[in-house]
């Protein structure tokens, strides 16, 4: 893998393995987003969120205009441009790299024109289309797995082997890009946990987090937070999951998870500080 991760104007080095991982905070513009949609659905409440997570030490704003929770169905493609559009035209010089989470292309070319450092695509570029968007391109591209489309990929998630196949998935789709031109340093890859995975699934990946990075020679991107997962391991309602949540961050970053994607920004970053101090 190489020394470094270069998200669009921002560079990152991944030099020392005691390397703290970058925290990429969610900014979800949408009403029903499972954890908090609705809250920042105006562009003031954006604005103040976006500014409280630069504060808390965020390094990584991703930005999500259509919910991508189970049973969730397609935004029409103006609406999604119209919640993300403003959000990143006001941010794009906030001093933190900005993430798109979106897999259209048109909302992708649009995002990139406007400035985004960093295009996030849950269906991990496998269109033509979504390809020749982000082709020439100066951003990273997170590359994520996920078994059939959010309105039906948590009916029943099977797999004969789900490390092997997530690989070799996340593979096919790095080597694609790669041969338009795209450098190494600017991909990394998810597994795509709760995307068409089982609690067992997703476990299986979490520990196989170190074994994604080993044989895709790539950085591991983890987003956990919140999410079923942690609920079916906790018992605990989406809002009270915050500590579990938490230890997932800092299991991960002990596996070698290069960024953690996060809801709860400030209470992270200061876990994470903490587990970097007293490693051994």
């Amino acid at each position: 893998m190489t020394d470094y991760f270069q998200c669009g104007r921002y560079r990152y080095s991944f030099r020392s393995n005691n390397t703290k991982p970058l925290v990429m905070g969610i900014l979800n513009v949408t009403p029903d987003s499972f954890s908090d949609g609705g809250h920042f659905l105006d562009l003031d409440s954006a604005l103040t969120r976006a500014e409280q997570m630069i504060e808390d030490g965020v390094d990584i704003i991703d930005i999500g205009g259509e919910s991508s929770r189970p049973g969730s169905v397609v935004l029409p493609l103006e609406e999604e441009l119209r919640r993300v559009m403003p959000v990143i035209f006001a941010l794009r010089d906030c001093g933190k790299p900005l993430s798109i989470d979106t897999y259209k292309p048109e909302v992708m070319i649009e995002a990139l024109l406007a400035g985004v450092d960093m295009i996030n695509d849950i269906k991990g570029f496998r269109s033509e289309e979504s390809v020749a968007a982000v082709k020439g391109a100066d951003a990273a591209l997170c590359v994520m797995h996920m078994q059939n489309q959010p309105v039906n990929m948590q009916q029943r998630p099977s797999y004969d082997d789900v490390s092997s196949e997530v690989i070799a998935f996340l593979r096919a789709r790095a080597e694609a890009l790669l041969a338009t031109g795209i450098a190494r340093q600017s991909l990394c890859i998810d597994p795509g946990f709760g995307f068409g995975k089982s609690l067992a699934h997703n476990i299986t990946l979490f520990k196989d987090i170190a074994r994604l990075e080993t044989e895709l020679d790539l950085p591991v991107l983890v987003g956990v937070s919140r999410k079923t997962m942690i609920g079916e391991l906790t018992g605990r309602p989406t809002e009270r999951r915050l500590a579990g949540s938490l230890a997932a961050a800092l299991s991960a970053a002990t596996l070698g998870a290069k960024i953690i994607r996060v809801h709860d920004v400030a209470e992270t970053v200061d876990a994470l500080k903490v587990w970097q101090a007293t490693l051994a």
